[in-house]
C-alpha cells in the first residue's frame, strides 16, 4: 500500500503485485471512517489486477479540522447541515483524483468508483459528475439524500446544505445520468438506516434511459441484512467493476 497525495488530498494505493489490468476503481468508506479503514477492499481490488484508491473525505481522517468528539456533537444536532456538503465537496474532488490518478499511474482502462454507505453515496454523485466513471458499485447506500423512513431523527439543513443537496442529490438531478452509466446497488433488504427502496425509486425515475440497456442498473438485496457492510456484498461489487471493465 503507498501513502501519498493527490494534490493536497490524502490517498492510499494499492496497486496490482502483476498483470495489471489498466482500470482504475475509487473505492470511499463510510460516514466517519477513513481510506485506510477499507485498505482491505483495495487489496482485493488489486489481487484481481485493479489499480485500486481511497481518500479521505471531507472533514475525515487527515482532513479531520476538529475532534471527534465536536464532530459527532455537530452530526448529533443536525446531521444534514453537516452531512450533505461533505457528500458534494468530496464527489466534486473526483475528477481531480481521476487526473491524478491516470497520470501517476499511466492507467488507460475503465474507470470505476464505489464504496461503504456515505462513500458509496458520494460515488453515485460522482458518476453524475465526471463521465469519465463508466461504472459505480455502492453498498449499503442511496440516491436520495432526504431517505425517507430513516431511522435517524429529522432535522432541517441551512441554505448551504440545501444548495450542496439540489446540485447533488442523484435522485433529483437525473439528467446527470442520461448517459446510462452502469450502476449497481448492493443493500440490506432489512436497512432502517439507509432504506432499500431509495435505489429501486432512481431506477424508476430513469427507466426511460435504461429501457434498451436494462443489465446496466442492478439492484441486489441481501436478506436478513440491515445497515452492514458484508463479504457478499464486496464480492458482488467486485463482479461488477470486473463485468464493466471491457476486459
Amino acid at each position: 500500500m503507498t501513502n501519498t497525495k493527490a494534490g493536497s488530498i490524502p490517498v492510499i494505493v494499492e496497486e496490482p503485485a502483476q498483470n495489471g489490468n489498466g482500470c482504475l476503481i475509487i473505492w470511499q468508506p463510510g460516514l466517519r471512517g477513513t481510506k485506510e479503514g477499507v485498505k482491505e477492499h483495495l487489496q482485493r481490488f488489486a489481487k484481481e489486477g485493479f489499480t485500486a484508491i481511497s481518500f479521505d473525505p471531507r472533514e475525515h481522517g487527515e482532513r479531520r479540522t476538529e475532534s471527534k468528539e465536536s464532530f459527532d456533537s455537530k452530526l448529533r444536532e443536525n446531521k444534514r447541515k453537516h452531512f450533505w456538503p461533505i457528500m458534494a465537496e468530496t464527489a466534486a474532488e473526483y475528477p481531480l483524483i481521476i487526473d491524478w490518478a491516470l497520470a501517476t499511474y499511466g492507467l488507460r482502462g475503465a474507470v470505476m468508483a464505489g464504496g461503504v454507505s456515505m462513500g458509496g453515496d458520494i460515488a453515485i454523485a460522482a458518476l453524475g459528475i465526471d463521465p469519465r466513471i463508466s461504472a459505480a458499485a455502492a453498498c449499503i447506500s442511496t440516491p436520495d439524500w432526504l431517505r425517507p423512513g430513516t431511522d435517524e431523527a429529522p432535522c432541517l439543513p441551512d441554505a448551504f446544505a440545501w444548495s450542496c443537496y439540489e446540485r447533488c442529490n442523484p435522485l433529483t438531478n437525473l439528467q446527470l445520468y442520461a448517459h446510462a452509466p452502469a450502476i449497481r446497488f448492493l443493500n440490506g433488504a432489512l436497512d432502517g438506516h439507509v432504506p432499500p427502496d431509495g435505489a429501486r425509486r432512481f431506477r424508476d425515475a430513469l427507466w426511460d434511459v435504461y429501457a434498451d440497456c436494462p443489465e446496466r442498473f442492478a439492484i441486489t438485496e441481501y436478506e436478513d441484512t440491515s445497515h452492514l457492510m458484508t463479504t457478499a456484498m464486496l464480492e458482488d461489487a467486485l463482479a461488477w467493476f470486473q463485468s464493466k471493465s471491457g476486459l
